[in-house]
Order: structure tokens, then C-alpha cells, then sequence
């Protein structure tokens, strides 16, 4: 970590790698011990429920707007801000429609 001899704030590493660039006065630097690390991680997409899943989900009594049926799987997400409630998420047991409940 390096920090600017005019301003005091943290430098950044530079384009090239070499340098480093003061956010706040813009002054640069050579810099020979810049190591950078970046870690990306690919959004998680959302996965189709396999059988071997379902068997494990909760089953409740919940009538599918789709269908009528009379049960389907449930499970509960945190969705919006942490002082907000849960969201309710349901799955038809005969149709796999899926729907969600806002507390």
C-alpha cells in the first residue's frame, strides 16, 4: 500500500501496471511492487429444480393460480432491504408454475 507524499490518500494502481495515480491530487508514481489481484465471479443464474431437489423441499397448502392445484413446494428468500421481510416463494407440485407472496 502506498500513500500520496502530497495529499496523503491511498494511491491506485495505474493503467500500465507500473505506476500509481492519486485519486484525489492526481499525482503519479513508479511503483515496482504493484501486484494485482481480481477475483470476478459470474452472476449466479437461477437453476431448474431437479427431482432429487423437490424430494427434499417442504410441501404446504397453497392453491396454484395456475391450475387450482391444492399443495406445492415453498422456501423464503431475503429479496429486498434487510429491514424488510422475507419473500415467499411458492412452486406448484403439479404444474411447476412458481409464484411469490410479498409479506
Amino acid at each position: 500500500m502506498e500513500f500520496c507524499d502530497k495529499c496523503g490518500a491511498l494511491m491506485l494502481p495505474g493503467k500500465s501496471g507500473t505506476t500509481v495515480l492519486c485519486p484525489t491530487c492526481g499525482k503519479r508514481a513508479k511503483s515496482g511492487d504493484i501486484i494485482l489481484t481480481e477475483k470476478l465471479e459470474k452472476s449466479k443464474k437461477l437453476k431448474k429444480v431437479g427431482k432429487e431437489v423437490r424430494d427434499t423441499m417442504p410441501i404446504g397448502e397453497m392453491e396454484c393460480p395456475k391450475c387450482g392445484n391444492k399443495e406445492a413446494y415453498f422456501w423464503s428468500e431475503q429479496t429486498r432491504g434487510s429491514d424488510e421481510p422475507e419473500t415467499q416463494f411458492y412452486r406448484c407440485t403439479k404444474c411447476s408454475n412458481t409464484w411469490r407472496l410479498y409479506s
